[in-house]
């Protein structure tokens, strides 16, 4: 039994949202010092820059792997991928390649600029800026012309400067990934919608990973507009997109956030914004919806795509990721699934959101971090050898686990029912 089996777990962290509130729930002692704690859930630029510089006791944990970028940012995530798919094509594994077309064509700009030039003019269309380390959307824009790439180029509010004297500093363009828009989203309501999904990993080495069943969709508050045409919809010409099925689009749609990016951050700035829901739909009552229109078994299909390709994405950073017995990493996955029901993997972050702007979004953050506090397990109660903790599934250890046939009918647990006992009433007063 480690230290914090024999007396009050303490623990540091700098957030006062739902992740205090489920550390103090379980009476947990918060310590503001520097060293003595069990468990530090800390900011990722924290661990980034000390984490090299202190010794940890061995039944201390912290939240987050020393070289988290390489799966977390941007243009490393896709670096990751594509040198996955190159090294598999080179050993003659071109069906497992093929495995890994789950992100957007990709560039980084300005590194690939000549590149993505290349490949816009071959195919035109609409693409998507996203600068590399931001996250809730901001900085993220669409265009269908390179002329407002050639603008983006010498913005000042997209300059970076580089070192040296003020006299001799020289403007760059800010990093940015480019990719392909995926111009037939599945619809609901006419709204487009990406899926959040958690993530536990607690080793890289070897690669031990825990999916979390629940999670939920993020919707659009304005209708999807056809300014992102569908596939083989649209000519190029000078430059200028013309859509060829009928309905030309409102082109002003195609820089109007609330069509197209899904983060709460830009959605709730919205005019008659649903506080109550927060523009957010649990996944079991999405994956439900999805097999009233497609039947079940081809839902159960994509809900282990979207599984696999998480898997995927983990294997492609596991030997590059720095392993370390102290670290666990709560991941929040974004998933988009086209009209075709094929996932695409969107982003991956470090530090998903917790907190919570509704009842419900609530509560699902306070069960699946309570879980993910059992499963890192400093008081000690665990085995080690469970399969499922709470609402987690171990869907990868050293190889794939797939759910017991005689506890589950379908090929994952995603999205399925999480069977919790009831919280104990309050003791009536004397």
């Amino acid at each position: 039994m480690g230290r914090a089996g024999k007396r009050s777990v303490r623990f540091r962290t700098s957030f006062s949202n739902t992740i205090y509130d489920v550390m103090t729930s379980r009476n947990w002692k918060e310590t503001d010092s520097e060293t003595d704690w069990d468990v530090h859930w800390a900011e990722r630029e924290w661990v980034y820059e000390v984490f090299d510089t202190m010794h940890l006791e061995p039944h201390q944990r912290i939240n987050h792997f020393r070289n988290g970028r390489e799966l977390c940012r941007k243009d490393l995530l896709v670096k990751n991928l594509k040198r996955m798919k190159r090294n598999l094509q080179r050993d003659g594994q071109l069906e497992q390649a093929r495995a890994y077309d789950f992100m957007p064509l990709s560039f980084v700009l300005p590194r690939e600029y000549a590149m993505f030039v290349e490949e816009f003019k071959r195919c035109g269309g609409v693409w998507i800026m996203k600068p590399i380390g931001s996250a809730q959307g901001r900085g993220i824009f669409l265009f269908s012309r390179l002329s407002e790439i050639s603008e983006w180029r010498t913005d000042p509010r997209h300059l970076q400067r580089d070192g040296g004297d003020r006299d001799s500093q020289r403007a760059e363009p800010e990093a940015y990934i480019v990719q392909r828009y995926i111009e037939n989203p599945y619809l609901v309501g006419g709204k487009k919608f990406d899926i959040r999904l958690y993530v536990l990993v607690t080793s890289f080495s070897p690669l031990v990973a825990f999916m979390y069943r629940g999670g939920f969709a993020r919707f659009s508050h304005t209708r999807y507009s056809s300014a992102a045409p569908r596939p083989n919809t649209e000519s190029v010409f000078a430059n200028v997109v013309f859509f060829v099925d009928g309905e030309l689009s409102d082109p002003a749609d195609i820089a109007n956030n609330f069509v197209h990016l899904t983060n709460v951050a830009i959605q709730k700035t919205a005019e008659n914004y649903d506080a109550r829901s927060g523009g957010k739909k649990d996944l079991r009552s999405l994956k439900l919806l999805l097999a009233t229109q497609h039947g079940m078994a081809a839902v159960d299909q994509l809900f282990l795509a979207i599984e696999r390709v998480i898997v995927r994405s983990l294997i492609a950073v596991q030997h590059v990721m720095i392993a370390d017995k102290h670290c666990f990493e709560l991941y929040g996955y974004d998933v988009l699934i086209d009209d075709e029901l094929k996932p695409w993997l969107i982003e991956v972050n470090a530090s998903p959101s917790l907190t919570a702007n509704t009842k419900d979004d609530y509560i699902l953050k306070c069960e699946m971090l309570n879980d993910t506090l059992d499963i890192v397990d400093v008081e000690a109660k665990l085995n080690g050898d469970e399969r499922s903790v709470g609402g987690f599934d171990l869907v990868y250890d050293g190889g794939i686990v797939e759910p017991d046939p005689a506890e589950c009918p379908y090929s994952t647990k995603l999205g399925t029912y999480i069977e919790r006992q009831a919280a104990p009433e309050k003791p009536a007063k004397a």
